[in-house]
């Protein structure tokens, strides 16, 4: 067999940042793109007397790599228990940081809040959505309801107190 011209550490010098720039624009994300390249040099590593040429080799293998991610990661599809509702912006979806106890009682939290929420009468579940959801000012919101900007203020205020002393009951809030 012929004397292989660079050692393995030589070729992850030479090639780790183009692997990586290759890989990014393969994978489009950097940490995606950095696993694929540590994969590519893992396998190298263990085939590495059999493979006649090593640089064309390494790119070969992270496109494999990145075309398997890229077919394995479109079969992922999120889900979601609750399902999802028109106008949901993702707010009940899981955190991936918590752990699993920590995020059911995130999602029992989410819940009782929603259920105080649904609970109110419908002026004061429409001003909650009007400042939360449309993000309308006070004198948005008195044109809409015919309040003046003063008194959507003061009904906003009681109903915000009302619903943080209700859920600090629940244990909800502190």
């Amino acid at each position: 067999m012929m004397e292989r011209a660079e050692t393995i550490e030589e070729l992850f010098a030479a090639l780790e940042s183009p692997l990586l720039g290759y890989a990014l624009r393969l994978a489009g994300e950097r940490g995606v793109a950095e696993d694929l390249v540590q994969e590519a040099f893992m396998r190298l590593h263990k085939q590495f007397a059999e493979v006649r040429d090593p640089r064309r080799w390494m790119y070969r293998t992270v496109h494999n790599l990145a075309m398997n991610q890229r077919r394995d990661s479109s079969k992922i599809v999120p889900m979601d228990p609750r399902g999802t509702k028109e106008g949901d912006r993702g707010e009940n979806l899981p955190d991936p940081q918590l752990h699993p106890d920590e995020e059911l009682a995130r999602v029992e939290r989410i819940g009782m809040v929603q259920s105080s929420v649904a609970a109110l009468g419908g002026k004061s579940r429409e001003l909650l959505r009007l400042k939360f959801t449309e993000d309308l000012s006070y004198k948005e919101i008195g044109e809409r309801l015919g309040l003046t900007a003063g008194n959507v203020g003061f009904q906003l205020h009681h109903l915000l107190k009302g619903l943080g002393d209700e859920l600090a009951r629940k244990g909800i809030l502190r």
